[in-house]
């Protein structure tokens, strides 16, 4: 991608202030815990009871072993994809760049308990890892302009949906996505300060 376009790129997410992505951020992740907890009750079943952390740590190793071959398969996709086919409008760029280490550590716990609460924890209880997976890619709507984001979106998350079901609990899933959040935005904030 040209510096031209870069620039085109960056100044359309500009236009969204950092205030104002943070509310946005911050609202749609208590609106995912709330409904993901009611669709949870409405199941009859107890969202606390998902949220259990299991007697043994074997949740770990499928919650890190996915983060890393998902690492893995992303270092591939850069040195083997055009970097256009990654663009998700600056919107990363701008999340994570002038953010300290424990405000990226928030943003990604946040997000990745509130995401997989409603995803794993509700709606794949009832459509499936498949179903779950596209809507899950459809809620990412800044990377649908482009086919490549938006299959391995749908990929993660059937891996995150395959995880849940192998290791019985929700937190292999959490942590996989809180992992994989957290080291994207240090690598991010990172390689935008070098940018500058």
């Amino acid at each position: 991608m040209t510096n031209k376009k870069k620039r085109k790129n960056r100044r359309g997410a500009v236009q969204l202030t950092d205030r104002l992505l943070l509310v946005n951020l911050y609202l749609t992740q208590g609106l995912t815990i709330i409904i993901g907890t009611i669709w949870i009750l409405l199941q009859g079943r107890n969202p606390l009871h998902l949220l259990a952390l299991p007697h043994d740590f074997a949740f770990l190793y499928w919650g890190v072993g996915l983060a890393v071959a998902m690492f893995f398969v992303d270092f591939l996709m850069t040195v083997w994809g055009r970097e256009e086919d990654m663009d998700d409008g600056g919107i990363n760029a701008m999340l994570f760049r002038k953010r300290p280490l424990w405000h990226i550590f928030v943003i990604a716990a946040v997000v990745s308990v509130c995401e997989e609460l409603l995803f794993r924890g509700a709606i794949q209880y009832h459509l499936g890892p498949y179903w779950t997976s596209i809507l899950f890619a459809v809620i990412h709507i800044r990377y649908l302009k482009h086919w490549l984001p938006t299959a391995w979106v749908f990929a993660s998350s059937y891996g995150l949906g395959w995880i849940y079901m192998q290791s019985g609990t929700l937190w292999a899933p959490i942590i996989c996505h809180f992992l994989i959040d957290f080291i994207s935005g240090i690598m991010i904030k990172r390689r935008e300060q070098k940018e500058q």
